[in-house]
């Protein structure tokens, strides 16, 4: 089992960056494929980001591509989501997710979830 917590988020200008983390407890996050969701009131969660369990492979959804990175640092148990030329678009609340199977774009692929962190892009 492992547990997730998100920080990072807040408040940033139309044009900014902001840089969110993950932090997992336990020794086996390495084993983990893990993704970035995101959610705004009154929908369901989306899929922004996923990455492999070794950090080899990424995939991201159309509209953030070539705007945001996911990486991962198993030696600290992070994973990351940079995120540059924000759009107020990109404002929500983003969730990290472990699971075992690789490049899931789908929150039922994944098996556990962190409390979540506001994003807000202002215009």
């Amino acid at each position: 089992q492992v547990q997730l917590v998100e920080s990072g988020g807040g408040l940033v200008q139309a044009g900014g960056s902001l840089r969110l983390s993950c932090a997992a407890s336990g020794r086996t996050f390495s084993s983990y494929a893990m993704a970035w969701f995101r959610q705004v009131p009154g929908k369901g969660r989306d899929f922004v980001a996923a990455i492999s369990w070794s950090g080899g492979q990424t995939y991201y959804v159309g509209s953030v591509k070539g705007r945001f990175t996911i990486s991962r640092d198993n030696a600290k148990n992070t994973v990351y989501l940079q995120m540059n030329s924000l759009k107020p678009e990109d404002t929500a609340v983003y969730y990290c997710a472990a699971g075992f199977i690789t490049l899931g774009t789908r929150a039922y692929d994944y098996n556990y979830w962190g409390q979540g962190t506001q994003v807000t892009v202002s215009s």
